[in-house]
């Protein structure tokens, strides 16, 4: 495939807001998880929480659209000056050539969630509640290109933790194929009760930051985030560029991954020779490394199987899983280490899991890396690959 040159990015998490707090955070081994204080949540986890969407209404003419997942979209498009690049783009290119392709696993449901709660003797939702502003899957990217002024291919992608790495790939066909010249990609999720008590259900929540990649690791941190990048097609100076990716669907359990991790390696494959380079050009691997005992084996067996490794981790540890938006959100991570010249360390890895083998940086390092891989593997063997690189 022909480069897709990143444009403009950025990322949004607890973390902070925009760039430079999450290449702080990452360079410094500085994480964003607290305790969980989430509305009246009564679970012993903690999680991955934005400051500032409670004190964020939507308001104006796109009123209809406010609910928590829109609101952190909202902020995520002004940090870094992103909305400002994307008019760039739209007085150069057109509104109508310019798509809107984003992920997200719950979207809005925390307004749901809300309503239920108001419900009527007779069980009538309340007058105010909006569904197809707010919950309905297409809620989010309806909202982003609205607020950004544009009209060319639009849709959501809901593959669970894979969405917003599928989008790169999903912009790049509609752009090979002539259906557009640029697109917005990103995802959004925000937590809701329904992730949070969910994932306490299928036993796969810690009780204390996520440890991935750890001998002991016992489970995942829940977190949000907002992160979008601008890809064009046109060349720019010191860019970075979607050089591959790669797609599979094992379908081999709806939680489970594959034991052998072959979703993965598969998906890892197609990217590399989508890009046209060699396993062993690559310079760093960010893992989805969930922290789970399951997810992390499967993965590393997968990565072993493709190359001698080189240094490789895991970047959940700074914000919890961010679902639907934890493949745009780690796709900015390899954009900054890029950018800025430094391989992300594993927060919270005290003991590496021998049988896991890989060539795993503990800590964040100074590094120049120019090839880069992330994976993002989602429930029901939803898996995608993106590789990043200097051009």
């Amino acid at each position: 495939m022909q480069p897709l040159h990143l444009t403009a990015y950025t990322a949004t998490s607890a973390l902070g807001h925009g760039n430079a707090a999450h290449a702080d955070a990452l360079r410094t081994m500085r994480g964003g998880l607290r305790p969980c204080d989430f509305e009246d949540v009564d679970l012993d986890t903690w999680i991955g929480r934005v400051t500032g969407i409670e004190d964020a209404p939507i308001t104006g003419h796109l009123a209809a659209y406010d609910c928590r997942n829109n609101r952190l979209a909202a902020l995520a498009l002004e940090a870094d000056g992103f909305a400002a690049a994307v008019a760039d783009a739209r007085r150069r290119l057109g509104a109508a050539r310019i798509g809107v392709f984003l992920g997200t696993s719950t979207s809005g449901i925390l307004k749901t969630e809300h309503a239920y709660r108001r419900r009527k003797a007779d069980g009538a939702l309340p007058a105010d509640y909006r569904f197809r502003e707010s919950h309905e899957i297409f809620s989010l990217t309806d909202f982003v290109r609205r607020r950004l002024g544009l009209r060319g291919p639009a849709l959501t992608l809901s593959t669970a933790c894979s969405s917003s790495a599928k989008v790169f790939a999903t912009a790049a066909r509609h752009i090979q194929v002539g259906w557009c010249d640029a697109a917005v990609v990103g995802g959004v999720d925000s937590l809701c009760q329904m992730t949070l008590y969910g994932f306490h259900s299928l036993q796969l929540v810690s009780a204390e930051p996520c440890r991935p990649l750890d001998a002991q690791r016992n489970g995942l941190s829940i977190g949000e985030a907002g992160s979008f990048a601008l890809l064009e097609a046109a060349p720019r100076d010191n860019a970075v560029a979607l050089l591959g990716y790669g797609e599979s669907a094992d379908a081999y359990h709806i939680a489970r991954p594959e034991p052998n991790g072959r979703g993965a390696l598969e998906a890892m494959r197609a990217a590399l020779t989508r890009a046209s380079l060699d396993a062993a050009g690559l310079d760093y691997v960010n893992l989805h490394a969930t922290g789970t005992p399951a997810n992390d084996s499967a993965e590393s067996r997968a990565l072993s199987a493709l190359l001698d490794t080189p240094p490789t981790s895991g970047t959940k540890g700074w914000t919890g899983h961010t679902l639907g938006a934890a493949g745009a959100l780690e796709a900015v991570f390899c954009a900054l280490s890029i950018e800025h010249g430094f391989l992300p360390g594993t927060l919270n890895l005290r003991t590496p899991d021998p049988a896991i083998g890989l060539n795993l940086v503990r800590n964040s390092r100074t590094g120049a890396p120019r090839r880069v891989l992330s994976n993002s593997l989602g429930f029901g063997g939803s898996n995608c690959s993106l590789l990043l690189g200097a051009v």
